[in-house]
């Protein structure tokens, strides 16, 4: 097999299609932050895990080690414009985003397929990224909704009527 390109990896990978999460957390500070995050995926029933994965350079690492809670928001199909607007690093994330504060004190964003409240229990690094394990200590889903789909580098959705 001959050598590829980073490019021709990327394009390769785009042919795996995925649901589409933003994930918001707490800093330090009590700061209020959301990234859109397309690596997502299950692990474990009993005990219940997931994972994904975040450069390991990002700024946001530090609010997702160990013992860190977050909450993971799977997209709903009508949600692109949510995706995109957490895939950048902008102030004021919320503003103009209907969302409330959950009782453990994260990001709940409105009308999301599902939600996972999750509490990292060990971080492995892959690479560039490291990879993120979670436990899940809550959940709430829509069963009538649509996830957001992403493959070929654009969103989509699945009829499932």
């Amino acid at each position: 097999m001959a050598p590829f390109t980073s490019l021709e990896l990327r394009k390769g990978f785009s042919s795996f299609a995925t649901g589409v999460t933003v994930i918001t957390c707490l800093d330090a500070a009590q700061n209020h932050h959301g990234i859109t995050i397309s690596s997502f995926n299950t692990v474990s029933l009993e005990p219940p895990l997931i994972l994904w994965s975040l450069k390991k350079h990002s700024r946001l690492m530090p609010n997702f080690e160990v013992g860190h809670k977050h909450l993971i928001h799977v997209l709903e199909r009508s949600q692109e414009s949510m995706a995109m607007h957490f895939a950048t690093v902008k102030e004021n994330q919320f503003a103009n985003i209907a969302h409330k504060i959950t009782a453990g004190g994260l990001t709940q964003i409105e009308d999301c397929a599902a939600y996972f409240e999750c509490e990292t229990v060990s971080i492995h690094t892959g690479g560039d990224h490291n990879i993120i394990v979670a436990k899940v200590l809550n959940l709430k889903h829509n069963p009538n909704s649509q996830p957001l789909i992403f493959a070929h580098s654009k969103f989509g959705g699945l009829d499932f009527s």
